[in-house]
């Protein structure tokens, strides 16, 4: 190699050796900076009941239900979802990234009219439901979870309701398609596959209500989640307040 060659060489080695020193810190600022985001962001993670069931309104309902164990929302019900997700919108002070829902009916109902007042586009306050309010579905994504469905037990079912054979022949493509368009989000994976099994015990529950909540929170450490569920949360936050409350709230520590 001449001296010419040599001294091309050095220099193209020198500039590649600061150019990869120079790649390498940046790639570590980098890194750092994401760490660093990762730190200041503080998880939130609101747990809701579902909304006014009709078969507390209407005792007799259960009498000529095709799904007895499954009552839907009254029209009051709806109302107090959807102004609830207003409430959350307006007052909350963060953003919810993710909804995650029982499959009952009761909560997918809940979970539509929350969904559409956190999304709603120019909402105007006289509405009182979803019915004439326009979303931006990009705000948000909804996903059904297993794990947050109902104690599937005496504990909260009553054994006359429930189905006989033990199948609560929840059709998913049918509930998902009652929750506001473009917002389900079906590639996430749920943390349960199925129901528990009929007469699952209180403490059973107790300990799927916090895997699950746990799960969530890991699988989206940077993102604010709701979790649209049942009265029997209570077990686990082990609120011992009595009366039927509907749509209360429990905001849980990040590190859930």
């Amino acid at each position: 190699m001449n001296t010419r060659l040599a001294s091309l060489s050095v220099s193209f080695s020198r500039r590649l050796a600061l150019a990869l020193k120079r790649s390498a810190s940046l790639m570590h600022q980098s890194s750092e900076s994401i760490d660093h985001a990762h730190q200041r962001f503080r998880q939130n993670v609101i747990v809701m009941r579902h909304g006014d069931r009709i078969d507390n309104a209407e005792p007799l309902w259960v009498t000529t239900a095709v799904r007895p164990w499954d009552p839907p929302l009254t029209e009051a019900g709806k109302v107090r979802a959807f102004c609830t997700g207003r409430e959350l919108r307006d007052k909350l002070g963060f953003r919810i990234h993710r909804v995650f829902v029982s499959p009952f009916l009761r909560c997918i109902q809940t979970a539509s009219q929350v969904v559409s007042a956190l999304c709603a586009v120019q909402d105007d306050p006289t509405n009182m439901n979803s019915e004439k309010v326009a979303i931006n579905p990009s705000k948000l994504k909804v996903s059904i979870e297993y794990g947050l469905c109902e104690i599937i037990g005496k504990a909260a079912i009553r054994p006359a309701l429930a189905p006989k054979d033990g199948d609560f022949g929840f059709n998913i493509p049918e509930l998902e398609e009652m929750l506001p368009t473009g917002t389900v989000d079906h590639s996430v994976e749920r943390v349960y596959q199925q129901l528990p099994k009929w007469e699952e015990s209180v403490t059973d529950a107790r300990f799927r209500y916090e895997n699950v909540i746990r799960a969530l929170a890991d699988k989206f450490p940077t993102e604010n989640l709701l979790l649209v569920t049942h009265g029997s949360f209570e077990v686990f936050t082990k609120n011992s307040e009595s009366g039927i409350r509907y749509c209360p709230m429990n905001t849980l520590a990040p590190d859930v």
